[in-house]
């Protein structure tokens, strides 16, 4: 098995979701016609033709630029690594749907370390077998022998991170048997150690700050400094919504805050990132927070959310970005559906924006963000064939679209999407 390439500092959420995803069964699938054999580019279902990047410009760039860093690991080339590091974190480079790439390179460069530990876990070896020690004494000696720069120990420092979240799993504290949480804890000061000479408005890194918000998961009072922390981190890099939808997860009272610390981060952030994304910003900072927490989605502003959504998309109208607000709605918030009668409501006025996103916005379908909505987008989420998990996707997406054009379909019209938009048309 493995993880899909995905920066480790975005929010781990909790196992709860598993449970909430019994709870929705979804729609009945609309079988596709006999002898029918989707292509690469259009997926019929009845009548429905809608084009389906599996190898979009997002996909390719993750993976090549995740490959860039595995490679230069492999190879021993630590020292162009942190030039390669430096120089995209410098320049904000980012993928078209704007996931930065020295994340990217960074993640490549510690997957076979980290990988290697979260596999002897989940075997159950002992804490003083090989594969848990091994690699990352190799980072940690790599480092020792290199001059030092800061892009070498956010390296290492992650790597920590990862495996400190490896020995913690995403279970409730409770759950958590005693010596894996003194792992974890002894994995976060080590990353502590590393990363604390750098600063990331010094250095103006966002790859840096933003690992010094990961470190808050593993201090002791990451109160008094999760939205002072979380602020310089956007304001170093604005554009990256990950960076806000991170804050709000972790301000959730299962984390560091509170669901009035929550609303009110989520408002200032909107106000300081206007001239970037209007009303987005209160947008991405609760959406994490609203999908996986009753609380948090009974208290959030509708109006003021769905406002958001409509200034992301006019800044952002790409279908990368399509593709991940119109999962979002259509299959991640409805997962929580039932649990809260207070939540219901918001969870269905958001969950309708669905209707205009498909017919106003969507063009094509990008099939592994549909599969990740219907992970509630946690990045621990385990996949054992990558063309099966995408096959999930495509199916979802293809059988709600079906859904939202259900009469034309069943009065054997045609659906077919262009740049333009859906066309209906005769069978």
């Amino acid at each position: 098995m493995f993880r899909l390439p995905l920066p480790p500092f975005l929010p781990r959420l909790s196992a709860r979701r598993t449970s909430r995803r019994l709870t929705r069964q979804g729609p009945a699938r609309l079988p596709a016609p006999k002898g029918v054999r989707p292509g690469p580019e259009t997926a019929p279902l009845k009548g429905l033709h809608v084009p389906v990047r599996d190898n979009c410009g997002e996909t390719r760039a993750r993976r090549e630029t995740h490959g860039r860093g595995q490679f230069l690991a492999r190879q021993d080339l630590w020292e162009e690594l942190a030039h390669e590091l430096a120089h995209a974190d410098a320049a904000r480079r980012a993928t078209p749907g704007g996931m930065p790439l020295a994340d990217l390179l960074a993640y490549g460069a510690r997957a076979d370390v980290v990988n290697a530990a979260e596999h002897a876990l989940m075997e159950g070896r002992p804490a003083n077998d090989a594969p848990l020690l091994a690699g990352i004494a190799a980072l940690e000696e790599m480092r020792r022998e290199l001059p030092a720069d800061p892009y070498i120990d956010l390296v290492v420092a992650l790597a920590h991170v990862d495996l400190a979240w490896a020995w913690r799993g995403t279970g409730w504290e409770a759950t958590v048997p005693r010596l894996n949480r003194e792992k974890c804890a002894g994995h976060f000061d080590r990353a502590g150690e590393l990363l604390a000479p750098h600063c990331g408005d010094g250095l103006d890194s966002p790859a840096i700050a933003a690992a010094h918000c990961a470190l808050l998961a593993g201090r002791r009072a990451p109160q008094t400094r999760i939205a002072d922390d979380y602020e310089r981190l956007i304001d170093l890099d604005p554009g990256n919504f990950r960076h806000m939808r991170a804050l709000g997860n972790h301000l959730l009272p299962r984390w560091f805050g509170s669901y009035a610390e929550l609303e009110l981060e989520a408002r200032r952030t909107a106000a300081r990132t206007q001239g970037i994304w209007g009303a987005g910003g209160y947008t991405w900072v609760q959406f994490d927070a609203i999908a996986i927490d009753e609380g948090a989605c009974a208290r959030v502003d509708v109006e003021f959310f769905i406002d958001g959504l409509g200034d992301i998309l006019a800044r952002r109208p790409d279908q990368t970005t399509v593709n991940l607000l119109t999962a979002y709605c259509a299959v991640t918030l409805l997962q929580g559906l039932g649990m809260s009668e207070e939540a219901d409501l918001p969870r269905m006025q958001i969950s309708d924006c669905a209707r205009w996103l498909i017919r106003d916005h969507l063009r094509e379908v990008h099939p592994l963000i549909w599969a990740h909505a219907a992970e509630g987008f946690d990045n621990n989420a385990r996949v054992t064939s990558l063309a099966r998990f995408a096959a999930r996707g495509r199916a979802d997406a293809l059988q709600i679209i079906a859904e939202h054009f259900r009469d034309d379909l069943e009065r054997g019209l045609k659906v077919t999407f262009t740049p333009d938009g859906p066309l209906t048309g005769g069978a």
